[in-house]
């Protein structure tokens, strides 16, 4: 006992003097989403979004079987709605990941793939209060779009060159894009247009 209060004699001295520099750090460089979170801010987040999801789910296993039929699907949802912040591959190696705050973690890492099957499906129907991500998903337990989406999470860390290019094409496209891919549609089926021979050239004094 002597042991534990000597512990926490030394580690919450540390650990108040840790959270007041970075506080004092934000403070002096301002609250801007392009810096990185520090230490303290880091742990906080991630011990208060564990808390946040309630016991029950973190034992739940996903019902739905991870079958070819439910991983297209599941490829085919995350390519359309969840792809512009996670990235087609999870890493959030995108326009809105790099600029949110918190960042979008890497999907493919251990600290998402080690939470359980319930804490993935919690995420996605509830969303993370004070980030990006928004709450997915019909309420109740049984929305089978979630539990097909927390099957295609445990797929990242292997997802193929191959599927990657197939979710390019399922990616939500601007006017402007559809518009190109419409034009070099018509070109490759239509071809470039005939070429016009060249107006011919007479030499010499012409005959009246």
């Amino acid at each position: 006992m002597k042991r534990i209060i000597a512990a926490l004699g030394i580690a919450f001295p540390i650990a108040l003097i840790c959270a007041t520099l970075d506080v004092a750090w934000m403070i002096h460089h301002g609250f801007s989403t392009r810096t990185s979170p520090g230490l303290v801010e880091t742990e906080l987040a991630r011990t208060m979004s564990d808390m946040a999801i309630p016991s029950r789910y973190k034992a739940m296993k996903n019902p739905v079987p991870a079958t070819p039929e439910v991983f297209k699907e599941a490829m085919a949802h995350w390519a359309d709605h969840c792809a512009s912040c996670h990235a087609n591959n999870g890493s959030g190696d995108t326009m809105y990941g790099k600029t949110m705050y918190p960042r979008p973690p890497d999907m493919r890492r251990k600290d998402t793939q080690q939470m359980s099957d319930g804490e993935l499906y919690y995420t996605i129907k509830n969303g993370v209060r004070l980030s990006g991500m928004p709450a997915f998903g019909a309420s109740g337990d049984d929305d089978q779009d979630s539990w097909k989406l927390v099957a295609f999470i445990r797929h990242l860390p292997s997802l193929s060159e191959g599927e990657g290019l197939e979710m390019e094409k399922l990616n939500p496209k601007s006017p402007q894009e559809i518009e190109e891919e419409e034009q070099e549609d018509n070109f490759l089926q239509e071809g470039p247009a005939p070429s016009q021979p060249p107006p011919a050239h007479h030499h010499g004094k012409e005959t009246p």
